[in-house]
């Protein structure tokens, strides 16, 4: 799989068919030492389009609102989105603001006609998907 961080996709194109395809594209932010929130734009045969970086944080946090990650998604003509951010903590359960903001997000993309298909937190021992969780 070959993504370009925070740019256009290259080919071979990388499509996204279930969680650890998307854990396998964003697995470079498993070890960063202050979170990181990213938004994967997809087309309709959900192929990514771009991974774009919406927010640096600091090592247990990162401000969020639906604004920024969208509107990576309207610039890149998306049908559908993929959120996922790192816990440097290692640890890859999520938090209540976690939580949050994934009903958020997932609120805003339903009113704007574009699907949040997952949203995952991701560490060097792996992710979890709020998705493979039943919380989507």
């Amino acid at each position: 799989m070959i993504v370009m961080y925070v740019g256009e996709r290259k080919h071979p194109e990388c499509k996204i068919q279930s969680p650890s395809d998307t854990y396998a594209a964003l697995q470079k932010f498993q070890n960063k030492r202050k979170e990181h929130f990213l938004v994967l734009t997809l087309n309709g045969a959900h192929i990514v389009i771009a991974v774009r970086l919406v927010s640096i944080g600091i090592v247990n946090r990162t401000i969020v609102h639906p604004r920024e990650v969208f509107w990576w998604a309207i610039k890149d003509n998306a049908c559908a989105v993929i959120v996922a951010h790192n816990h440097p903590s290692g640890c890859v359960d999520p938090s209540a603001e976690d939580r949050e903001i994934t009903m958020k997000l997932s609120q805003a993309g339903e009113i704007l006609g574009i699907e949040v298909l997952d949203h995952l937190v991701i560490a060097k021992s792996g992710y979890f998907s709020f998705l493979e969780h039943g919380m989507m």
